[in-house]
């Protein structure tokens, strides 16, 4: 005699038309379910209104049975996951959250492309991806500026930064006073000056332009304000379809440590605010060095690559 078996459970929906080639054999003889297994069932799954046994077959006519059909389900849309670096141990004498920095002799700066800069004339923070060699988030820079002084100073603003981690803890603070360039160019009132914190609240030292002639020439002095680096930048510091080097030097007359550079990235670079840097030092360099260098970039962002949307022109 036929038996039907009829499931409490309500029939789930058919599976979308396809034309398959799958031919089914003979049906097999039913085979009781495996120990340890409810109805058949994987350990742990249980579906709901399940009832406790249930007539396991396995199946015939092959080894795999089809479960998707290619093209016919849709692809989930969300974002690859950033991919940050590895943290680090402790390292002694280093400040907390600099560990990365003693691994790497190159990182790169992203300014993120704001295209509404573009469209408007309203000025928005400016936020950065600090990555390694292999493409891993090593830091991400936010600048933390009120909306009326970004917009009424523009390039000139005084601003803040700071410096965050995988786990999004501030580990280094930059700040930026205003300085007023009405007065004579050579005064040293209104040299631009770059402090770094880290932790924040604790001055690692200074970053200080110098008037010259012919180049951008910037010092880098400790918490003491004593000049311990040089950066020496070219005499064209807006290289149109090239490069712009800044040269790091140490004080004992060696040629070169490390460089700064901006690199040219094409109609981004004419045309809108995503500056690309490519920071290089030695690995053995001190990392407190190292992080004084990687604050320099951002100063010089301000002052020779940061440009105001273009004004309306008054009819």
């Amino acid at each position: 005699m036929e038996s039907e078996w009829k499931s409490p459970a309500p029939r789930p929906a058919e599976p979308p038309d396809y034309n398959s080639h799958f031919v089914p054999g003979p049906p097999g003889a039913a085979v009781p379910p495996p120990a340890g297994t409810p109805g058949g069932l994987p350990m742990g799954y249980y579906g709901p209104q399940q009832p406790t046994t249930f007539p396991y077959c396995p199946p015939t006519g092959g080894t795999h049975p089809v479960q998707y059909q290619p093209g016919r389900y849709p692809v989930s849309s969300q974002s690859a996951p950033i991919t940050w670096m590895p943290g680090p141990t402790p390292a002694p004498n280093c400040p907390p959250g600099l560990e990365y920095l003693t691994q790497l002799d190159n990182i790169h700066v992203l300014q993120h492309f704001e295209p509404l800069e573009m469209m408007t004339r309203f000025e928005a923070n400016n936020k950065y991806d600090i990555k390694n060699n292999l493409g891993q988030m090593v830091y991400v820079v936010n600048e933390d500026t009120d909306d009326f002084t970004r917009n009424a100073y523009r390039t000139l603003r005084p601003f803040v930064l700071r410096v965050t981690d995988a786990m999004g803890r501030e580990i280094m603070t930059m700040q930026r006073p205003f300085r007023c360039t009405c007065c004579c160019f050579c005064c040293p009132s209104t040299r631009q000056e770059l402090e770094v914190q880290c932790p924040p609240g604790v001055t690692m030292g200074f970053v200080m332009d110098h008037w010259n002639l012919c180049r951008a020439v910037y010092s880098i002095q400790n918490e003491k304000r004593e000049t311990v680096l040089r950066i020496r930048g070219p005499c064209s510091t807006y290289g149109c379809g090239s490069d712009s080097v800044f040269e790091v030097k140490s004080l004992d007359g060696v040629p070169s440590i490390g460089s700064i550079v901006r690199k040219w990235n094409g109609l981004m670079s004419a045309m809108g605010d995503a500056d690309h840097f490519d920071i290089s030092f030695p690995l053995d360099l001190d990392v407190r060095m190292k992080a004084m260098i990687f604050g320099a970039c951002f100063l010089l962002d301000f002052m020779y690559f940061e440009r105001s949307p273009p004004s309306r022109s008054s009819r």
